[in-house]
């Protein structure tokens, strides 16, 4: 029998996932709702609450396959993201309306049509509340990492965005559930309180959802060990000392790819070329790339098996010129890039924006590092995309804008 595999191969799919078995479920489970409704009314309300189980099962389900599917498709995507972090939601969502049926079938005269609607309307809250643990050790981490940060490093505005995102996050939580504990007035005014507190924790959720699903896609990437079979080795470029050697950071990056090249001729004998990539900054003695290649000779590479690239002054343009540079000698080369874990899921994202396919292997990095390193990158993804995350959350805070009025206009 076939095991699967936790984190599958990467790139041995040919065909895009997508959400359409999800489309059609919701179309159906829709119907089922309408038809059970229209026909029995409050009667059936626990068949709707079990219909609802089953369907955010599926959604789940769904999600987490299409995750898996991206994995082998394309990992560095902001798919990726996306179908990990919200298939959790839609677990959180099919795990109340399971409790809920059963409080349902046990006292019908209770629980009724209205609970339904305001289970599926607390959802986000719901959510944020099962979450909270992760989010307030999350954030404890971040705040302890950026004070050893800042005592290595020294302090700058830089080092303090994991202190910064922490009090959001935690900031966030209590503020929606404090303002939220109790309202009182009109049913009006407390319609426009709800309102408010539910497109709050909309916002919130969409955020958060990306968050754990940047983290997790994070997590799996800078894991995977892609198969020992490369004919290039990109090294992305980082700031170097005055002296012109690598710092710590880089490396750790060159001494990554230097593994990997190692195992990889053992393994198969076949011997990599490895492209140092980065240019000279303005306080920097020597390119980057030539300040690799030192390294490299120094470490027993032969300079025959070292390609210079020294133009690019950021990731998007370490993988731009590096893959010129690659298909000058082999436009169908399998490459592989050399960055520090936390940098792996959106090197490889910047990688798939210029449609450059590689994959990354990833450095470690020391403890207090990776946390706020890991939130710049978590930013730089969420700048990324507008236009698309501009409208998944738009449609969530309609969804919850027209649920919250239908909840009160009708229950």
């Amino acid at each position: 029998m076939t095991k699967i595999k936790i984190i599958p191969e990467f790139y041995t799919r040919n065909k895009k996932p997508t959400l359409r078995l999800l489309l059609t479920l919701t179309a159906v489970s829709a119907v089922i709702v309408a038809i059970l409704l229209a026909t029995g009314g409050e009667k059936f309300s626990a068949a709707v609450c079990i219909t609802a189980s089953v369907y955010f099962l599926c959604a789940a389900i769904a999600l987490l396959r299409a995750f898996r599917q991206q994995l082998q498709y394309s990992p560095y995507s902001y798919n990726t993201i996306f179908y990990i972090g919200f298939a959790l939601f839609a677990i959180s969502v099919m795990l109340e309306f399971i409790n809920l049926s059963v409080y349902m079938i046990k006292d019908p005269d209770i629980y009724r049509g209205f609970t339904l609607i305001h289970t599926l309307l607390g959802s986000a809250h719901n959510f944020m509340f099962y979450s909270f643990p992760f989010i307030a050790v999350f954030s404890l981490m971040l705040c302890i990492s950026n004070i050893s940060l800042i005592r290595h490093e020294g302090l700058r505005v830089v080092n303090l965005l994991g202190i910064a995102l922490s009090f959001i996050l935690v900031g966030g939580f209590i503020l929606l559930f404090s303002f939220d504990y109790y309202a009182s007035g009109s049913a009006t005014e407390i319609m426009i309180h709800d309102l408010f507190t539910n497109l709050f924790a909309a916002i919130y959720l969409y955020f958060e959802c990306m968050m754990i699903g940047t983290v997790i896609a994070s997590a799996v990437t800078s894991r995977y060990e892609p198969k020992k079979e490369m004919d290039f080795l990109i090294i992305l470029g980082c700031s170097l000392r005055k002296d012109g050697t690598p710092t710590p950071l880089l490396k750790s990056r060159i001494d990554r790819a230097l593994k990997f090249y190692e195992e990889q001729k053992q393994l198969t004998g076949k011997e990599a070329v490895f492209v140092t990539s980065g240019g000279q900054g303005a306080d920097e003695a020597v390119a980057e790339s030539t300040s690799m290649k030192r390294y490299l000779t120094e470490n027993g590479i032969s300079p025959e098996r070292i390609i210079e690239e020294d133009r690019s002054t950021n990731t998007l343009e370490n993988m731009k010129y590096s893959k010129e540079k690659i298909d000058e000698i082999d436009p169908n080369a399998k490459i592989a890039f050399s960055t520090n874990k936390y940098h792996v899921f959106r090197s490889g994202l910047l990688a798939d924006s210029l449609n450059v396919r590689v994959t990354g292997i990833g450095a470690s990095t020391k403890w207090y590092f990776w946390p706020n390193a890991a939130v710049r990158e978590f930013a730089g993804l969420i700048s990324k995309q507008k236009v698309r995350q501009l409208t998944i959350l738009a449609l969530m805070i309609v969804f919850y804008a027209v649920l919250t009025v239908i909840a009160y206009s009708f229950f």
